[in-house]
């Protein structure tokens, strides 16, 4: 008789009160977005060594170290001056256009980088994630966060080419700050969207490459914004303008620049910046902890 008492009609009833008297939870299941964001918060100092021992880690077999971190964007900016500064001449389209093309690939290479790097984090570390129990969130920020440190090696060198090519320091240089605490949360949003579409879609990473590369070039990062309302119609040139990139490039240019040519007034660009700083911080943030539970399974 003991043993059909469990198989009688309400008895899965009686153990799900059972087990929510006891605080007993199903294995796997998705905290609620409050909760998780309590528990990510706790992993803060986590989210910080683990972003800094990256960071190390990526440059520990070079023989020049870290200072590659200045060296590769400095040679992009090299190769890309010559092809489209000098081959191409549109540096004829810019006042100080070594000043104008490496503030525009310095902060078009940050949101680069970890999108390509942050769509891999959940694939990458799955040893990691089906070893320990913590909010897999960490692993997108801690990409947004080691490449926000090279950024800022980036932007020391960034400052020295401007005042070398002859812009005055002003005020305005401040405004830096905000537009790249404003790009931060953008790609930690956009990190955390690409993680589960990486995790979903294992060959998204072959796919990235080209996506960012017609980005970059959608972006005003190598000529004047101009070109834009030149070649295109307006409806096209007022879709480019509202490029969340191109607006991050435009607000470091106008910031640390004078007389630089802009697509949109310096308002406007602002408002596209925040707005896509909540749009895709928060929503990528939600989209990613819809996933939770299915990381590292399968």
């Amino acid at each position: 008789m003991a043993d059909t008492a469990v198989t009688e009609p309400g008895s899965d009833l009686q153990l799900r009160q059972l087990a929510a008297r006891h605080g007993l939870k199903v294995a796997g299941s998705r905290p609620s977005l409050g909760v998780y964001t309590r528990q990510l918060w706790q992993y803060r100092n986590f989210i910080t060594e683990y972003a800094n021992a990256k960071l190390v880690a990526a440059f520990s077999t070079a023989r020049l170290g870290q200072l590659w971190q200045v060296l590769t964007p400095l040679a992009n900016a090299g190769v890309y001056y010559l092809i489209f500064g000098v081959v191409l001449n549109t540096r004829s389209q810019v006042d100080n256009f070594i000043a104008y093309l490496c503030t525009g690939l310095f902060v078009f290479t940050f949101t680069q980088t970890v999108v390509q790097q942050g769509t891999q984090s959940i694939v990458a570390n799955l040893g990691l994630i089906r070893a320990l129990h913590f909010p897999r969130a960490v692993l997108p920020i801690s990409v947004m966060l080691t490449q926000f440190q090279s950024l800022i090696a980036a932007m020391v060198v960034l400052i020295g080419i401007v005042l070398v090519s002859g812009e005055p320091i002003t005020i305005e240089w401040l405004l830096l700050i905000p537009t790249l605490l404003l790009q931060s949360v953008f790609n930690a949003g956009l990190a955390l969207a690409m993680a589960r579409l990486g995790a979903k879609l294992t060959d998204l990473k072959q796919v990235m490459p080209f996506v960012m590369r017609t980005w970059m070039y959608g972006s005003g990062v190598l000529y004047s914004v101009a070109n834009f309302e030149d070649h295109l119609s307006p409806l096209a040139s007022n879709i480019i303008e509202a490029n969340p990139l191109l607006v991050y490039i435009e607000l470091a240019r106008h910031a640390l620049m004078e007389d630089v040519p802009l697509a949109s007034p310096v308002g406007q660009l602002w408002a596209y910046a925040i707005g896509w700083t909540v749009v895709i911080g928060i929503g990528g943030y939600i989209y990613f902890w819809r996933g939770e539970q299915e990381y590292g399974r399968g």
